[in-house]
């Protein structure tokens, strides 16, 4: 039977350890512990488990020293005579030794046999595995968000496996490109966005389907992104098929879209077929979100943009022939152009927006007709100078009444005075209905109340200042949760949506706990002051500065997803009535 010595030629130990070592790119003294170890256990299995049993192997020499250790313990406290030795044994044996001081025996070398052998190499083998594991970690962790290079090693049920030299990498199916396939041995350039440390070792995920993949690409291709002088601030992607980039120059001598393009589009070009022919629009980013987005849905052309920064929608107005452009293939052009912007597009057609306008319009004349009892004339021009409320009427200053062609005073009085006695009749109403409701006299006290809002709560049932003490925000505004189909919808609150904002909800609310004595009446002055320093920070800055704001605020690929999910109209739907072959015309 072969044995193995622990004394074994010295040399040839910390030459299997240096071998060792650089084969697995670890330190040879991590090597050299893992042969201390494994001759540790298999000392013990000779002597016994219960000794304390220590191995050293001299880096520089390889001389092995195998030792049994004792503790020094108080004659009282001794329990163990393996490990431990009372104190007066130990002063006889060497009258230096305190107690907590440690007695070391000497053992003599011995042979492994053929089990001990291979639990040694065992334990060897598992110290250098765990210490080659460490070193991939440690490596790779600080590379995230480089663009690594690779050899396919295999592929697994889409998976593909990479061989990055020192480590292995795994580019996910849905962080590949779709169509892409990958044979071994191929050379493959992807994203590293996460390592992870687990207990088989660490994984290392790469991706080719990430946006910031896209960034990277442009940064090695055109030196001016490399070098900060172009910058790219946003990227949206439909892997495979389309995406888009908004870039800003910070020298306004260069030009860059023309930058990333390059000459005769040879640099966009050579990232394009990195991404397996994936086209890119280049897109201008700008400071003002309406131009961005304007610019965002290119190529189609834009008639209006309304904003809802609260909600951080906007409707864009296209012509009708310009809608199927917009919209793009399945959607996919609107799509990439709220996740670019960070904005959730509803688009509109100029008809529709034509027609939703003159309904609107024609709503307030009959409004105008019915409060201040006149003709359809008189209603019309009021609708048409922008009077949207018979409030606006009764209580704006008589000047502007007067510079309304054909009005005079005594003309701007008389509107007024119906208006206020309209007013005055509606109030009325609404509180006989408020006490038809049952709610109480206290709650029209609260500041902010009006009968007709006091008429709203009592349809919900919030009948007390405790029932308003009760409420949240979203009761009072509205909120948006998933439908049905996945896709975000609003549920309407007390309120119509845009009667109040939720800050002017969250204080209503907040003054109904003090009046009903559940907080104490300086909770309003710490929030009141919670929400001043943001509103000073953001007063004296400049309208470059306050775009600035606003863009770091934008939320990155996860505010991009959200706005993708609340698209509203039926894309699939879209693109069976046609509007798809006419959106983006093949290059």
């Amino acid at each position: 039977m072969n044995t193995i010595g622990v004394s074994a030629n010295r040399l040839e130990i910390l030459q299997i350890a240096k071998a060792v070592a650089e084969e697995k790119s670890i330190d040879q003294s991590i090597v050299v512990e893992a042969m201390q170890e494994a001759i540790e256990k298999a000392a013990k299995a000779k002597y016994g488990q219960e000794h304390d049993i220590r191995a050293r192997i001299d880096p520089a020499t390889g001389e092995q020293t195998l030792w049994r250790i004792q503790t020094v313990v108080a004659d009282e406290d001794f329990e163990d005579d393996s490990k431990e030795l009372r104190l007066t044994e130990a002063k006889r044996i060497d009258p230096t030794l305190e107690i907590g001081g440690e007695l070391k025996e000497e053992l003599p070398p011995f042979d492994f046999g053929r089990v001990a052998a291979q639990t040694a190499k065992q334990v060897i083998m598992q110290k250098v595995r765990d210490a080659e594991r460490e070193r991939q970690y440690e490596e790779y962790k600080d590379r995230v968000g480089e663009i690594i290079n690779g050899i396919v090693k295999r592929v697994e049920y889409g998976h593909v496996i990479v061989d990055l030299g020192r480590a292995e990498g795994i580019i996910r199916r849905n962080d590949g490109i779709p169509r892409e396939n990958f044979q071994p041995n191929d050379r493959v350039r992807a994203y590293l966005y996460k390592v992870s440390r687990e207990m088989k070792g660490p994984q290392i995920f790469l991706s080719r389907a990430a946006p910031d993949f896209m960034i990277k690409l442009f940064a090695q291709e055109v030196p001016e992104v490399y070098d900060g002088v172009i910058n790219i601030r946003a990227c949206a992607r439909d892997p495979g098929s389309r995406a888009k980039i908004g870039v800003i120059s910070n020298d306004s001598s260069i030009d860059p879209v023309g930058a990333c393009v390059g000459m005769r589009g040879a640099r966009v070009q050579a990232v394009v077929g990195e991404l397996s022919g994936e086209k890119i629009d280049i897109i201008p980013w700008n400071y003002d979100d309406a131009t961005f987005i304007v610019n965002a849905l290119q190529p189609a052309e834009v008639s209006k943009v309304v904003l809802d920064e609260e909600e951080r929608r906007v409707e864009v107005v296209v012509a009708d022939d310009q809608f199927p452009l917009a919209i793009g293939r399945r959607g996919q052009n609107v799509r990439l152009a709220s996740q670019l912007t960070g904005w959730q597009i509803d688009l509109v057609t100029e008809s529709a927006d034509s027609e939703r306008y003159q309904r609107e319009f024609q709503e307030r004349t009959d409004l105008f007709m019915k409060a201040l009892d006149a003709d359809e004339t008189l209603a019309q021009l009021l609708a048409s100078e922008g009077f949207e409320t018979v409030e606006e009427i009764a209580f704006v200053a008589p000047a502007d009444f007067i510079q309304i062609e054909g009005f005079d005073e005594e003309v701007a009085a008389e509107l007024q005075e119906r208006a206020r006695e309209f007013l005055d009749r509606l109030a009325a109403e609404n509180d006989a209905k408020r006490k038809e409701l049952g709610v109480e006299d206290a709650v029209l006290e609260l500041e902010g109340m009006t009968p007709a809002f006091a008429v709203k709560l009592g349809n919900e049932g919030v009948k007390t200042v405790e029932d308003v003490a009760g409420l949240v925000p979203d009761d009072i505004t509205g909120f948006r949760e998933p439908g049905p189909d996945g896709k975000p919808v609003w549920v309407e609150g007390i309120l119509k949506k845009g009667e109040m904002r939720k800050d002017d909800a969250q204080m209503f609310i907040m003054k109904a706990r003090v009046a009903a004595g559940w907080i104490e009446a300086d909770a309003i002055e710490q929030l009141i002051a919670a929400q001043q320093p943001a509103a000073t920070e953001t007063a004296d800055l400049t309208e470059e500065e306050r775009a600035l704001l606003a863009l770091g605020g934008l939320g990155g690929e996860d505010a991009a997803d959200a706005a993708l999910e609340e698209l509203e109209f039926d894309l699939e739907a879209l693109a069976a009535e046609g509007g798809d072959d006419e959106a983006a015309p093949e290059e």
